[in-house]
């Protein structure tokens, strides 16, 4: 769990970067062979992007790192549960293992709403992790929202 924890402190580190930029409070982090390959926090409202999510922006960077479309033995690391949008990426780059903390009862995609990424009728799989600092993830979305409320 130690593992889990210390990835996804970089990933709440790069959410609490998104909020002061005023996006969504959600980072990412893509992990291969213990080294980081990409992190980032959402930038829609930035980049003018709707799919600017901090899940599309590391998976991008680390096919780039690579040189490949396909990130097999890669994890994802995101402080919130994945969008069908990013569910589905996380698939078509064939990821490994996706980590996440706090769950999206009103999109979220891996687990809550849909289970993209274990769907059966997909050929491929991922590995789903769910609840690493939860708590944390959760208070900063609801900490995020209170402000602008």
């Amino acid at each position: 769990m130690r593992e889990f924890t210390t990835y996804m402190d970089i990933a709440l580190a790069e959410a609490r970067l998104a909020g002061e930029r005023g996006e969504t409070p959600v980072g990412a982090v893509i992990i291969a062979n213990g080294e980081i390959l990409a992190q980032n926090g959402n930038r829609t409202r930035e980049l003018c992007d709707p799919t600017a999510h901090a899940e599309i922006l590391v998976i991008r960077a680390a096919c780039a790192a690579l040189g490949s479309e396909r990130l097999p033995s890669v994890d994802l690391y995101v402080t919130l549960e994945p969008c069908p949008m990013c569910a589905g990426a996380a698939v078509w780059a064939r990821l490994d293992r996706i980590v996440y903390g706090a769950p999206d009862p009103k999109a979220g995609a891996a687990w809550s709403l849909y289970n993209i990424p274990q769907d059966r009728r997909l050929n491929h799989r991922i590995e789903l992790v769910e609840g690493v600092l939860a708590a944390e993830s959760s208070d900063l979305l609801k900490e995020f929202f209170a402000q602008r409320r």
